[in-house]
């Protein structure tokens, strides 16, 4: 059988002693890779200046597929997160992390099966953060169609492929109607075409609290990205911690898996380190390149080792990591059948939907303002009239003003009868300011004539 070449980047600290784990234990079940080693972190910061060298990204690009050990972000000195720089510079849309029952793991709760899978590129992640005024800062959480779809039809794909019955789309579209609105409908769009598979939704809160009660209700979650942050998190928490916590970051192209806890460098050296979470992400890993067999004999074999009372002290035994590693290897069946298994449709397979402005027509304009107190709005200008104005997203006029910590920042909301164009919304700007309106940016709201709702004006 040809050997699939993966890259390797053990990281600092602990990194290159667990990775030496997974290097062992592929090697005794025969799993047909060879590895191809680069440099991520502070070796490659000492040796090049950069965290992440281009020839490191050129290797996972000519692999496709990367295991990584934890790696150490420098406090100051202007080094961006290697895994920050890695997922944007791949595009690695898709972080994927299992929460998982483990045997001699004692942990409140049992039978936890969950695989999680966050949107890794945008929301307010995408880091565009502003201040308005001195008082207000503002962060612009973003939500696309196409970002949206991608993740959410890998997540149907993945399910497909590992035979997972159930996804639930985690949102907050009660509250962030247009944005999570979005979310939710793309989801119901891509569950549609996978109806051998049950899907349903939750509010992102009730599903906290879900989980906490009952968390083996679950089979797979789907989130944006700030949730899915929190939420994988939460349940690394359920079933013993980010010590068994591992993730995949997954593109149209590349992924890379990785272990999500730190480098531990009090650690480093002292044969201590617990090899857990980076050995069930390799596993995943295993199970991306389509290697299901070679995957399910390496997780019976952890599985076993751990059930006869073999763990690392961090999980309440006594084993240190090349113990634990060698009972995990004398655990390992002979894999009968090592042909990959195919991985399926990928989530780019099919063109990912686009929605054309064609049928949209803009219909007004927030301006957002300056002003200590209630600021006093022209009521008309050209064809705008003045809606409404709003502070902290609180409605202040018309009407009574209600009793609220009011910041110098205001929304004023002008709408127009009919369509209007961007030289409308010039002259509503230029009128502003010739009468001495310190206004500090602007949204255009737009209507879907087609459908007749406004996608901007939802919270008139």
């Amino acid at each position: 059988m040809n050997k699939r070449t993966v890259t390797l980047l053990e990281g600092d600290g602990i990194g290159p002693e667990i990775c030496d784990s997974v290097v062992r234990v592929f090697e005794a079940a025969g799993v047909p890779i060879q590895w191809e080693r680069a440099f991520a972190g502070l070796a490659a910061i000492e040796a090049t200046g950069n965290g992440v060298p281009p020839e490191t990204l050129e290797s996972i690009k000519r692999s496709g597929v990367a295991l990584k050990g934890p790696t150490t972000t420098p406090i100051a000195g202007g080094h961006k997160s290697v895994n920050v720089t890695i997922r944007k510079a791949l595009e690695l849309y898709a972080n994927v992390r299992l929460a998982k029952s483990m045997p001699a793991i004692e942990t409140r709760f049992s039978n936890v099966n969950i695989l999680i899978v966050r949107e890794n590129i945008e929301d307010t992640y995408a880091g565009i953060e502003h201040f308005q005024t001195a008082n207000v800062a503002q962060c612009l959480k973003l939500i696309t169609r196409q970002g949206s779809e991608a993740v959410i039809r890998y997540t149907f794909e993945v399910a497909r492929k590992l035979g997972r019955k159930r996804v639930t789309c985690v949102h907050k579209a009660n509250i962030h109607k247009i944005t999570d609105g979005l979310w939710l409908q793309v989801f119901r769009e891509v569950a549609a075409e996978y109806p051998e598979i049950t899907s349903d939704d939750i509010i992102v809160d009730n599903c906290c609290m879900q989980l906490v009660a009952r968390p083996e209700q679950f089979d797979l979650l789907v989130l944006p990205n700030l949730y899915g942050d929190v939420v994988s998190d939460l349940c690394a928490g359920i079933v013993g911690g980010l010590g068994v916590a591992p993730g995949g970051n997954i593109g149209k192209t590349c992924a890379v898996f990785e272990a999500v806890h730190g480098s531990a460098p009090d650690i480093a050296g002292k044969g201590l380190a617990n090899p857990t979470a980076i050995l069930i992400s390799s596993i995943q890993m295993l199970q991306h390149m389509g290697y299901i067999g070679h995957a399910e004999a390496i997780e019976r074999a952890m599985t076993s080792a751990l059930a006869s009372g073999v763990k690392t002290r961090d999980l309440g035994g006594t084993a240190t990591t090349t113990e634990y590693t060698d009972a995990i290897i004398a655990n390992i069946v002979p894999v009968t059948n090592a042909e990959p298994v195919p991985s399926g449709a990928a989530a780019d397979a099919k063109p990912l939907s686009t929605s054309s402005m064609k049928n949209w027509e803009c219909v007004g304009v927030d301006v957002f303002v300056q002003h200590d107190g209630l600021p006093t709005m022209p009521n008309n200008i050209g064809p705008f009239t003045l809606r409404l104005m709003s502070n902290r997203g609180t409605k202040v006029w018309p009407g009574t003003t209600p009793d609220i910590f009011m910041v110098d920042h205001f929304r004023c909301r002008y709408v127009a009868e009919a369509p209007i164009t961007r030289h409308d919304a010039l002259a509503l700007l230029t009128e502003l300011t010739t009468q001495n309106v310190q206004w500090l940016h602007t949204e255009l709201l737009w209507n879907d004539a087609q459908e007749a709702k406004y996608t901007k004006a939802q919270g008139e």
